[in-house]
């Protein structure tokens, strides 16, 4: 039985160890919090027992006889941690992203020999349905590749608006986010292609206003009529204790965004989030161009469609399922973790962590300042 440790035990990880556990081979005995309640709270949903508390990660690391360590810390500290856990040569699973700015991407690309041994929390490109589409692609079905239209209309986007993650200084913002994770299954269906460049746009129309700042829901003067109010959140099964108004003046985050990456083959990836659209309007997924045909998939319907250009024949894959949580990728990240304490490969390395997080903050410089944003390559 594999020993894990926890430093931040929160809502993701605790997703996240639904399907450590799962495996049968992995048990939590130390976790390292600066809340030390909430931790067990979220280790009684998972079914854990007694471990042993720490509020020091270093001092955790060095009583504790671990076999992997699990960082699910807000993210601006996410990289401090990767960086001590990788110091002890101890297997990481890394929440994204994995870095908030330019200096710890510097600092992460400083532990780059701990590769192999880090497995990075994106479940996206391991999931079936991103690996049936790769498949076609790389089967030649579809010809050379012209071009990638990316897509993702989130339906829950209020909670980057209620709650911290409407604080900018410890996300890095909804590039870091979101697109980090399509950033990087787009990479991964593109056979080795560089991103050089990035240039785009972002917005924010709709959570905006002139609402005070540090105004709760619940204390505000327009809570009973307001589409985002207490009643409406309780309606989605949300408990909006705590809540702040996403009308007001200090929300931070863009509503939507949209970006341009180019890459060495010449290629180039069109990508547009938003965090506006509700219910079946959610969309995520990606259009793969080429001369023969063309791929799609959505996330939330779970369909394939292979257009063929020459033929006129559409053929739809049905690859929908009660797969769980990010539609089956946390449960192949939790058995590829298993292998990576087994001695195996990572699906999804610091490395890659690394070049997603550069390509979103190109994608923030480049939104702030209207320019082309070059990808920092990683020697």
């Amino acid at each position: 039985m594999f020993k894990l440790g926890i430093i931040g035990y929160g809502g993701r990880i605790r997703d996240m160890m639904k399907e450590f556990l799962r495996t049968g081979k992995m048990e939590l005995v130390a976790v390292c919090d600066v809340d030390p309640a909430y931790a067990r709270k979220n280790a009684d949903e998972n079914g854990v027992g007694e471990y042993a508390f720490y509020t020091d990660a270093r001092e955790m690391l060095e009583k504790e006889s671990l076999d992997g360590v699990l960082v699910g810390t807000r993210c601006s500290l996410h990289t401090e941690y990767a960086c001590l856990v990788a110091s002890y040569g101890i297997p990481l699973f890394l929440e994204k992203p994995v870095a908030t700015n330019r200096e710890d991407e510097a600092r992460l690309k400083s532990i780059l020999y701990h590769n192999d041994k880090t497995v990075v929390s994106f479940p996206l490109r391991v999931t079936d349905i991103v690996l049936r589409v790769k498949e076609i692609i790389q089967s030649g079905r579809i010809g050379k590749l012209s071009q990638v239209q990316a897509v993702n209309n989130v339906p829950y986007g209020r909670v980057y608006f209620h709650g911290w993650y409407r604080d900018e200084s410890e996300t890095g913002g909804l590039f870091l986010q979101k697109s980090t994770h399509d950033f990087d299954y787009i990479n991964s269906m593109l056979d080795g292609a560089k991103p050089l460049s990035v240039s785009a746009v972002a917005s924010k129309r709709i959570f905006t206003g002139d609402m005070p700042e540090g105004l709760l829901c619940e204390s505000c003067p327009k809570k009973d009529s307001c589409p985002e109010g207490p009643d409406a959140l309780r309606k989605l099964g949300i408990d909006p204790t705590g809540y702040a108004c996403c009308f007001a003046r200090d929300t931070g985050n863009h509503d939507c965004g949209s970006a341009l990456v180019s890459y060495d083959t010449g290629l180039h990836v069109v990508y547009t989030q938003n965090f506006v659209a509700r219910n079946k309007a959610a969309k995520r997924g990606a259009r793969f161009i080429g001369y023969d045909g063309t791929v799609e998939f959505d996330f939330p319907t779970g369909i394939i469609t292979v257009y063929e250009h020459h033929t006129g024949k559409v053929e739809k894959i049905d690859m929908s399922g009660d797969f769980g949580q990010h539609f089956g990728g946390d449960r192949r990240l939790a058995e590829a973790f298993l292998r990576v304490l087994e001695g195996g490969k990572s699906p999804s390395t610091l490395a890659e962590g690394i070049l997603s997080v550069s390509m979103c903050l190109a994608a923030r410089e480049s939104a702030a300042e209207r320019r082309f944003v070059d990808v920092t390559p990683l020697a």
